[in-house]
């Protein structure tokens, strides 16, 4: 099991044993200790939790009269404390486990409905895609073949009869058969070969590669209900999942939906016509369809060529379709996604500066190589064409690579969706909040006469907890408030398979 260190005040030096100390103490002397407990029990858990000073006040709807107001000096520490709502599993697993359940709900509620959306989803032809980068090298990769009674089995990473040299002199044959998790994995045969370059600034203009593709399918989508006198319209969700060699590639979640002339703004079933078969064919022409090039560069006068790799994974979402896969296990895969970052290639750091990029670009490794390849390609000058950059933003100014070096050149967002597709992550938070605050007056047996509004008026103090003992106390308790919301859980399913 993996641990995270605890985080406090910056300038503390972290030791176990102080930490240990610090929890007795404040267990111990604190006489309002269960009040503390309550008071952090909301950042609980979080690695990072963000310190806040100012006041809250208790406002009445009908009056505009502000019935009381508190101030964080009168809470235990002085401050609130708000998770981090980091949604990176490598930087606050707290925070990312609750991201996570967010895009599982989300993607869950657009296949099932539910959360404000008709169940009548479940009517409509869906597909769970993924869309790959092209390749700019041979890597280490893990590799299967089916064999004749259909069973899965593992086979050599490259393998080749003969000996086969790049131009630097290395054999570019692996007979190795590598496993999932292996460091290897993703790391090209060989460093020099590797185009670093094209691979960086493909990760830049993914995301316009993404909506360049959306528009293309909608198009095909568009012309096909004229040609058949019915009208269809495209949705999804999606999220970006950074591979083992440094590149961005995209899961989604794409529906079918219908379209009615009297309220467009209705999610209905399409008409009979439209089926799955038809959506994975406009969704095939459109990845192989679309391509373009950036802009000029000084190291590269033609720009790069943008455009999909050639495994483009297309699959039914629905139980009684042959090779198909069930809802909850897309909706599980996405949110599983959604909380990776750039750590599968052995890379992780916060945005780099001219002070610390020195540390993480290397020739010596291939994170290292695309680091060195954004900072490179984002020096000042490096837009040829200053008005087009500007205009055409889509086309990516090449000085953005060195704002998002730490992503490797990934600038785009890790979860997206459109309109209609779902709920929102925002509602999901605010019924959340709002299910607490109900929580909190139903525990304090307080019924208001007349409807409240609570404004806050709060600014930023500090990052992390004040002491190690306190991280550990507030992380433990987390802790075990998770394992029983685990085990109620559980209680619950053996009760309903009873």
């Amino acid at each position: 099991m993996e641990t995270h260190r605890p985080t406090v005040d910056p300038g503390k030096r972290y030791n176990p044993a102080s930490g240990l100390e610090h929890a007795i103490q404040r267990a111990a002397t604190t006489a309002d200790y269960d009040a503390w407990l309550e008071h952090t029990g909301s950042a609980g858990g979080c690695v990072r939790p963000i310190q806040l000073r100012g006041e809250s006040h208790i406002v009445s709807t009908r009056t505009g009269r502000i019935i009381s107001t508190r101030h964080t000096d009168d809470m235990p520490d002085g401050v609130i404390y708000k998770a981090c709502g980091n949604r990176r599993a490598a930087v606050c697993p707290s925070c990312a486990k609750t991201y996570r359940g967010d895009t599982y709900q989300l993607v869950l509620a657009g296949l099932t409905g539910g959360k404000g959306i008709p169940t009548t989803v479940v009517q409509h032809p869906s597909a769970f895609v993924t869309f790959t980068a092209p390749t700019f090298g041979p890597v280490h990769g893990t590799r299967t073949i089916r064999t004749r009674d259909g069973q899965l089995r593992n086979r050599p990473c490259r393998p080749r009869r003969n000996p086969d040299h790049c131009p630097h002199g290395i054999d570019l044959r692996c007979h190795q058969t590598h496993r999932d998790g292996e460091k290897i994995l993703g790391t090209p045969l060989c460093l020099d070969c590797y185009d670093h370059d094209h691979q960086v600034v493909w990760n830049a203009l993914s995301g316009e590669l993404w909506r360049r593709t959306m528009d293309r399918a909608k198009d095909i989508l568009r012309a096909w209900g004229r040609d058949h006198g019915i009208a269809v319209k495209l949705s999804y969700g999606k999220v970006a999942e950074m591979q083992a060699r440094g590149v961005a590639h995209f899961h989604a979640l794409m529906r079918l939906d219908g379209v009615n002339p009297l309220d467009p703004t209705v999610l209905e079933p399409p008409a009979c016509a439209a089926t799955f078969t038809m959506l994975a064919d406009a969704i095939r022409r459109a990845a192989a369809g679309v391509r373009f090039r950036s802009l000029p560069h000084p190291d590269n006068p033609n720009g790069w060529l943008i455009e999909w790799g050639t495994q483009l994974d297309v699959r039914p979402v629905r139980q009684a379709v042959d090779g198909a896969i069930t809802e909850t296990a897309v909706a599980g895969y996405l949110a599983k996604y959604a909380t990776k970052g750039a750590e599968a290639t052995g890379h992780s750091s916060a945005r780099l500066t001219n002070a610390t990029v020195n540390r993480y670009a290397t020739q010596h490794t291939h994170a290292g190589r695309l680091v060195d390849a954004c900072w490179r390609l984002g020096r000042p000058g490096s837009d040829l064409d200053q008005a087009e950059a500007a205009k055409n933003s889509g086309r990516l100014s090449y000085r953005r690579l060195q704002k998002w070096a730490h992503m490797l050149g990934f600038g785009g967002h890790f979860s997206t969706k459109s309109r209609q597709y779902s709920t929102t992550l925002k509602a999901l938070r605010e019924a959340r909040a709002n299910w607490r605050r109900d929580h909190h007056r139903t525990a304090d047996h307080t019924d208001d006469v007349e409807t409240t509004l609570i404004v806050g008026n709060f600014t930023y103090a500090n990052t992390g907890w004040k002491t190690i003992g306190d991280a550990l106390l507030a992380n433990t308790a987390a802790a075990k408030a998770r394992e029983h919301r685990r085990l109620v859980k559980e209680l619950f399913a053996e009760n309903n398979n009873a």
